[in-house]
C-alpha cells in the first residue's frame, strides 16, 4: 500500500472537529438522562430500554436510507449538515420536557439527525482522503472520543457548580452550535454520481461494488452478534466492587485509550493489511471479554478497560477504511449505509443475547459467549482475506 501523505485535508479535519463538538454535547447529555427521566419525569427502567431502543432502530434505518440517497444527489454535505442541525436544535427541548414521552421524542429527533448525518459523513470522508482513508478515519474517531472524555466531565463540573440537570442541558446546545458550523465551512470534494436510471441503480446496486464487499459485511454481523453494549462490562465492573463514583472515571479512562488508538490503528491501516489489523483487534476484543469475566480484583477491570482501546483503534476506523477499498466512489454512500445499518441494527439482538445468558449463567458465561462471536468472526475474516488474495491478481 502507497504511503500515506502527512498532512490531512481540511475537509477530514472540520468533519474531525465536527465530531469532537458533537459528541461533548451528547456526553453532556447521555449520561444523565437515564436520571433526569427516572427520578424528575417519573419513568421506569422499562421506559428507559424503550427510548434507548427506538433510538438506535431510528437512527439504523436512516443510516442505511441516506447512504443510499447520498449517493443520488449532486452533493453529500447539505445531508450532513441537515443531520447536525436536526440534532442540534432537538437538544434544547430536553431542557423543557415534562413528561417522559417529550423525553422520548426528543431522543428521536436527536437521533433522526444521526441516521440521516453518519453515512454520508462516512462517505465525504472517503471521497476527501484519497490514499489516506486510515488516517483521516482515525483522526475522526479520535476527535470523536476527545469528545466523550471532556463532555461528561464538563457536566460533572457544570453538576458540582450547582446546576441543574436542565441548565446542563441548555449548555450542551454550545458545542452542537459549533459543530454544525463546522459542517457549514466544509467544502465538498467533486465525485462521480451514481446514475438515476431504474435500470443502472438496478444494475450498479451490486455490480459496482468489489464481489468480496458483501461477504466481508456478512463476516461483521456476526462479529456485532456478540458486540453488546460496553453498559455490560460498567456493569460487571460495578460486581467486582467498583464503587459508583469511580465509574465515570473508568469511562474516561477508556475513551482516553479510543483516542489514542483510533490515531495509531488508523496510520497503521494506510500501510499494512486492513483487514489483518481487523482480525488483530477482534482478538483483543476477545481477550477483554474472556479477561474480564475471568477478573476478581477492581485492578484488573482497570487494566482491561485500557487495554479495550486497542480494540477500537484497531476496528473502527480500519473497518470503514477497508470499506472504502471494496466500493467505488459512486457507491460510497449505499456501502457505509449498508456497513452502518448492520452494525447498528445487530446492537439489539447482541443485547438481547448477552442478556439473556448474564441473567440465566452469570456474568462470565455471557462474557465468554461474546468472545466466542468474536473468535468466530476472526477466523471467517482470516478465510476471506485468503480468498481475497487469491483472487486478486485474475481482475
Amino acid at each position: 500500500m502507497a504511503r500515506a501523505r502527512s498532512t490531512l485535508p481540511a475537509t477530514v479535519i472540520l468533519l474531525g472537529m465536527t465530531s469532537l463538538f458533537t459528541d461533548v454535547g451528547t456526553e453532556m447529555i447521555f449520561p444523565l438522562l437515564p436520571v433526569f427521566l427516572v427520578e424528575t419525569l417519573g419513568a421506569g427502567p422499562t421506559y428507559l430500554g424503550l427510548v434507548e431502543g427506538a433510538a438506535n432502530a431510528v437512527a439504523s434505518v436512516l443510516k442505511l436510507g441516506s447512504g443510499f440517497l447520498s449517493d443520488l444527489v449532486p452533493r453529500r454535505k447539505p445531508l450532513v449538515l441537515f443531520g447536525y442541525g436536526v440534532a442540534s436544535l432537538a437538544r434544547p427541548f430536553f431542557a423543557v420536557a415534562t413528561r417522559p414521552w417529550h423525553a422520548l421524542a426528543v431522543r428521536l429527533l436527536d437521533r433522526v439527525g444521526k441516521g440521516v448525518r453518519s453515512s454520508p459523513r462516512d462517505a465525504l470522508i472517503a471521497d476527501a482522503a484519497g490514499d489516506r482513508a486510515g488516517r483521516s478515519f482515525g483522526f475522526n474517531q479520535a476527535m470523536d472520543n476527545v469528545g466523550a472524555v471532556v463532555g461528561p466531565l464538563l457536566a460533572t463540573l457544570l453538576i458540582a457548580a450547582k446546576m441543574s440537570v436542565r441548565q446542563v442541558f441548555w449548555v450542551a446546545v454550545i458545542p452542537g452550535i459549533l459543530a454544525t458550523a463546522c459542517v457549514a465551512f466544509v467544502r465538498e470534494p467533486p465525485r462521480i454520481l451514481a446514475r438515476r436510471t431504474a435500470a443502472s441503480v438496478e444494475r450498479t446496486s451490486s455490480s459496482a461494488f468489489d464481489p468480496q464487499l458483501f461477504p466481508y459485511l456478512g463476516i461483521v454481523a456476526v462479529f456485532s452478534l456478540g458486540n453488546s453494549s460496553d453498559a455490560f462490562l460498567l456493569l460487571r465492573a460495578r460486581s467486582l466492587g467498583l464503587s459508583a463514583a469511580a465509574l465515570p472515571i473508568l469511562w474516561s479512562v477508556l475513551n482516553l485509550s479510543k483516542v489514542v488508538f483510533a490515531y495509531l490503528g488508523g496510520n497503521l491501516a494506510d500501510r499494512h493489511s486492513r483487514s489483518k489489523l481487523i482480525v488483530w483487534g477482534w482478538l483483543v476484543y476477545a481477550v477483554v471479554y474472556l479477561g474480564l469475566g475471568a477478573a476478581k480484583a477492581p485492578w484488573q477491570v482497570w487494566c482491561i478497560f485500557a487495554i479495550y482501546g486497542i480494540f477500537y483503534g484497531l476496528t473502527e476506523p480500519v473497518e470503514k477504511a477497508l470499506l472504502t477499498d471494496l466500493a467505488p466512489a459512486a457507491a460510497r454512500g449505499r456501502a457505509f449505509g449498508i456497513y452502518n445499518f448492520i452494525v447498528g441494527i445487530a446492537s439489539m439482538p447482541a443485547g438481547l443475547i448477552t442478556g439473556a445468558l448474564w441473567n440465566r449463567w452469570g456474568a462470565t458465561v455471557a462474557l465468554d459467549a461474546a468472545a466466542g462471536f468474536a473468535a468466530v468472526a476472526c477466523l471467517l475474516l482470516f478465510v476471506w482475506d485468503l480468498r481475497r488474495a487469491r483472487v486478486a491478481p485474475i481482475k
